[in-house]
């Protein structure tokens, strides 16, 4: 039994312990703890006082409900439209599926830079879409709502997805069998099963979304107290050479974003912990 276990460490295809977690440790501080602690110890700089006027200024504030509000909006809608999306393409054998499928990832492979020209050109007042619309969508928060949306869509659906593929139609038949209807079906059986994909996919479009700029800065307009998320006044902050000023706004959103996802990963434990105990 001894000999067997040294043999199996032996050729173990992974290095050892202490040599991955060191590995690990190593490229974790390389590529985010010393960039992110960078950032602290340069907001450390300011005083308290200039540290709530660069962050509590009616501009700054004006930018951090445009970039939250319109992350969430776009991401809650994402996760509606993501599960649809994620469900007709397991469920339905569709005409050029396979090109459906691929124009999902979309997003994934397009620079920002040309999605926020395309969705501008689309949706401007003089676009293919944008001039047959009896509201204005480019240039104001309902077009960075439009590009957090578009840029969001495929984590969903790439989380949702596999999900649902192991989920057994099963299910559904023995539930409709035991005499539920449809809307009975989905809630206690699908939706339970599928939560904690979906509360993931909705993590990572609002994360992304939170983040995002290229896309943004075409469509939005970057009128200030209107129009400007908060990214792009970080980017103008820097150019003034007000590092100090940039990284605090950072440092909020930051922080911000850090307590939103741990309570989503909160949400995501319960659900799974009870999906087990109904299993």
């Amino acid at each position: 039994m001894v000999f067997s276990r040294l043999l199996l460490k032996r050729h173990s295809v992974l290095p050892g312990f202490d040599l991955a977690l060191g590995v690990t440790l190593l490229y974790l501080s390389l590529v985010v703890l010393i960039p992110l602690s960078a950032a602290f110890l340069k907001t450390f700089t300011l005083t308290w006082d200039a540290f709530w006027e660069a962050v509590g200024s009616p501009r700054v504030l004006a930018s951090y409900r445009l970039s939250f509000g319109t992350s969430l909006a776009a991401a809650l809608v994402n996760a509606v439209f993501g599960f649809i999306v994620a469900w007709v393409l397991v469920r339905y054998p569709l005409p050029g599926k396979r090109v459906v499928d691929a124009l999902v990832d979309l997003p994934f492979a397009l620079p920002t830079a040309v999605a926020g020209i395309a969705l501008t050109a689309l949706y401007a007042p003089t676009g293919w879409i944008g001039q047959w619309l009896p509201f204005q969508v480019a240039f104001t928060p309902l077009g960075v709502f439009v590009a957090l949306t578009f840029i969001g869509l495929p984590f969903v659906v790439r989380t949702v997805q596999p999900v649902l593929e192991d989920l057994h139609q099963e299910l559904e038949e023995a539930a409709a069998t035991l005499g539920a209807n449809r809307w009975q079906t989905f809630s206690r059986v699908i939706l339970p099963i599928v939560a904690p994909a979906l509360l993931t996919g909705f993590a990572l479009a609002f994360a992304r979304a939170l983040g995002e700029y290229g896309s943004v800065i075409f469509i939005a307009g970057n009128m200030p107290m209107l129009s400007e998320i908060t990214p792009l006044l970080i980017v103008t902050k820097l150019e003034q050479y007000d590092y100090a000023g940039a990284t605090a706004i950072a440092v909020v959103m930051l922080v911000a974003a850090f307590v939103l996802l741990l309570i989503i990963n909160l949400l995501q434990a319960w659900a799974r912990r009870r999906q087990g105990q109904a299993s």
